[in-house]
Protein backbone atom coordinates (compact mmCIF):
# COMPACT_ATOMS: atom_id res chain seq x y z
CA UNK A 1 0.00 0.00 0.00
CA UNK A 2 1.31 3.63 -0.07
CA UNK A 3 3.22 5.62 1.87
CA UNK A 4 4.18 1.87 3.53
CA UNK A 5 7.82 3.21 4.21
CA UNK A 6 6.71 6.12 5.88
CA UNK A 7 3.91 4.58 8.19
CA UNK A 8 7.46 2.18 9.82
CA UNK A 9 9.23 5.94 10.13
CA UNK A 10 11.63 5.91 6.71
CA UNK A 11 11.86 8.74 5.49
CA UNK A 12 12.73 9.95 1.78
CA UNK A 13 16.28 9.60 0.72
CA UNK A 14 17.36 12.78 -0.65
CA UNK A 15 20.46 13.07 -3.26
CA UNK A 16 23.53 15.12 -2.24
CA UNK A 17 23.04 16.80 -5.80
CA UNK A 18 19.54 18.36 -5.60
CA UNK A 19 20.88 20.14 -2.41
CA UNK A 20 21.83 23.27 -1.58
CA UNK A 21 25.73 24.21 -1.42
CA UNK A 22 25.31 24.93 2.66
CA UNK A 23 23.62 21.29 2.89
CA UNK A 24 25.92 18.79 0.77
CA UNK A 25 29.24 19.59 -1.14
CA UNK A 26 27.14 17.90 -3.94
CA UNK A 27 24.60 20.68 -4.09
CA UNK A 28 24.25 23.76 -6.17
CA UNK A 29 24.86 24.73 -9.72
CA UNK A 30 22.58 25.24 -12.72
CA UNK A 31 20.33 22.42 -13.73
CA UNK A 32 22.25 19.18 -13.21
CA UNK A 33 25.67 20.50 -12.73
CA UNK A 34 28.54 17.77 -11.87
CA UNK A 35 29.67 16.82 -8.39
CA UNK A 36 32.48 19.17 -9.30
CA UNK A 37 35.35 17.59 -7.58
CA UNK A 38 37.81 14.62 -7.79
CA UNK A 39 35.71 12.10 -6.00
CA UNK A 40 32.35 12.10 -4.59
CA UNK A 41 32.11 12.93 -0.96
CA UNK A 42 29.88 12.50 2.07
CA UNK A 43 28.32 15.16 3.43
CA UNK A 44 30.77 15.71 5.68
CA UNK A 45 33.62 16.24 2.91
CA UNK A 46 34.97 12.68 3.40
CA UNK A 47 35.77 10.96 0.19
CA UNK A 48 33.29 7.97 -0.44
CA UNK A 49 32.79 5.30 -3.26
CA UNK A 50 36.08 2.97 -2.62
CA UNK A 51 37.68 5.15 -1.06
CA UNK A 52 39.55 3.32 2.57
CA UNK A 53 38.40 5.48 5.58
CA UNK A 54 39.76 2.87 8.12
CA UNK A 55 43.46 3.71 9.36
CA UNK A 56 46.59 1.70 8.94
CA UNK A 57 48.13 -0.11 11.27
CA UNK A 58 45.35 0.33 13.47
CA UNK A 59 45.66 -0.95 16.90
CA UNK A 60 42.84 -3.39 16.30
CA UNK A 61 44.09 -4.49 13.40
CA UNK A 62 45.33 -7.90 14.49
CA UNK A 63 41.64 -8.97 15.74
CA UNK A 64 40.39 -8.69 12.27
CA UNK A 65 41.16 -12.78 11.27
CA UNK A 66 38.95 -12.16 7.86
CA UNK A 67 38.39 -8.83 5.48
CA UNK A 68 34.20 -8.87 5.17
CA UNK A 69 32.65 -9.15 1.82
Amino acid sequence: KAGRKRHMGIRPTVRGSVMNPNDHPHGGGEGRAPIGRPSPVTPWGKPTLGFKTRKKNKKSDKYIVKKRK
